[in-house]
């Protein structure tokens, strides 16, 4: 039997979150022009079924829809992210207003409804035309996001709850540059850790943009972190352990944080180390209103000498419980991660921005019972729960994802969604997890 989620606080937010290209479709509509995901997707051979986000779940027409969704499920905020081609169709230049007034139109929407936005500026859907510049390996892209972030929060910022720059910058510079699993898909581990670097030098110098505009708004950063776990007791393990954690956690959060990328890691990267020019550290310090956590699973993590580059691996537990993703359920490692970081770095408050997970959802005449769905949530809001009691200030929870949706390299293959979509008719069904979903949200208000 499975135990009641605790009560929370009474100004605790609840809320689902989505990404502009994994839902929006409408690529080449009202100004937009490519993304590098448009041209990875249309790659063969990069995408599971050879899927591609030109429809996905079709939010951009469809948005009023989607609107009254989030109304009946009582959440009281939304994250959401801007196409910056949508914007800036050239990443820099002229503004595009007609794609200004699909985020105005959705912002008035939200707040007609009582539903906080928060609105991240970049979710992976970097400007074709700044990628033909390099993208992420050019210095000049952190001026070009900086009149990006400033177009955006001009028009929005007295309407916009909250505002991160970035989301989860380790995928955007790792799985981008450094193994090519995701868009521009290029492979070189060095190439990978200069994109991080200019990816958190952008941040830093666009938040005072953002706050010059949006004063009365949230600025932040979504990290998404990856607790890891040694496969053995042995020294060589831990090693691996504490390499591994540099590699995925302490090199976004130190130089944020604590204003310098870890030492260790510094000396193990050797000539891959990033090129970095004097006063980026202090922009990337920044300070920050809140920092936004992204948690799936955990890593567990074994010494490999065959590695060349950081000598580690992956070490999957065998007979453990796992979603369609292949990753481990261990919510226990959320509280240890939340405690963790509020040990080691002087925080702001935190959010979930995202949580949750892909099962092989069926869709019945009677509906989805994706029961487990609903059990991981339960038991990573009690995970998170035993992290607030122990002095972790956390202020409120995203649920991934509002939709099914397009999941990057594996197309419409896995399904994060607590609303059903299908993806030939756009027909939205809500799951039994929705409807949990509604129901603990209401009770949580229903608690004071």
């Amino acid at each position: 039997m499975s135990e009641p989620v605790p009560s929370f606080p009474s100004n605790f937010l609840w809320g689902v979150a989505t990404s502009s290209y994994q839902i929006e479709g409408g690529v080449f509509e009202d100004g937009r022009q490519a993304s590098i995901w448009d041209t990875f997707a249309g790659t063969p051979g990069r995408i599971l079924g050879g899927d591609t986000g030109s429809v996905a779940c079709d939010h951009y027409h469809l948005w009023r829809d989607d609107l009254e969704l989030l109304g009946s499920l009582g959440v009281n905020a939304y994250r959401f992210s801007v196409a910056w081609p949508r914007i800036l169709p050239q990443g820099t230049g002229k503004v595009n207003h007609l794609g200004l007034d699909f985020y105005e139109r959705l912002v008035d929407g939200l707040l007609e409804r009582d539903i906080a936005p928060f609105c991240t500026l970049y979710h992976w859907d970097l400007p074709q035309a700044l990628e033909d510049r390099s993208g992420w390996l050019n210095r000049d892209i952190t001026e070009a996001f900086g009149e990006y972030a400033d177009a955006v929060t001009r028009r929005l910022g007295d309407r916009v709850a909250a505002f991160a720059t970035l989301n989860e910058p380790w995928c955007s510079a790792y799985l981008g540059y450094g193994n090519g699993h995701h868009a521009p898909g290029q492979q070189d581990p060095g190439k990978a850790l200069q994109a991080a670097h200019y990816l958190l030098l952008a941040h830093g110098r666009a938040l005072p943009i953002m706050r010059a505009n949006a004063p009365a708004a949230q600025h932040g950063l979504v990290l998404n972190f990856h607790p890891s776990y040694p496969a053995s007791d042995s020294d060589k393990d831990r090693e691996a352990v504490r390499r591994f954690d540099g590699f995925f956690n302490r090199w976004y959060a130190d130089p944020v944080f604590l204003g310098s990328y870890p030492e260790d890691m510094w000396q193990a990267y050797g000539p891959l180390v990033p090129s970095i020019q004097d006063g980026d550290l202090a922009a990337i310090q920044a300070p920050l209103d809140f920092l936004g956590v992204n948690y799936y699973t955990r890593a567990v993590i074994a010494h490999d000498p065959s590695q060349s580059w950081l000598r580690l691996r992956e070490a999957a537990p065998e007979g453990v419980e796992r979603t369609a993703m292949g990753w481990e359920v261990y919510p226990q490692a959320l509280t240890e991660l939340l405690v963790r970081l509020q040990r080691d770095y002087p925080l702001p408050p935190l959010y979930i921005t995202e949580n949750g997970a892909a099962y092989p959802d069926v869709l019945e005449a009677d509906g989805i019972h994706d029961i487990e769905r609903i059990r991981y949530i339960e038991r990573h809001l009690q995970a998170l729960h035993d992290a607030m009691r122990q002095g972790v200030k956390v202020c409120g929870y995203f649920a991934w994802s509002l939709l099914d949706n397009f999941e990057w390299a594996y197309g419409y293959s896995r399904r994060f969604g607590i609303v059903h979509v299908d993806f030939g008719s756009q027909r939205r069904t809500l799951k039994d997890s929705g409807r949990w979903y509604q129901q603990l949200i209401a009770g949580q208000r229903g608690s004071y």
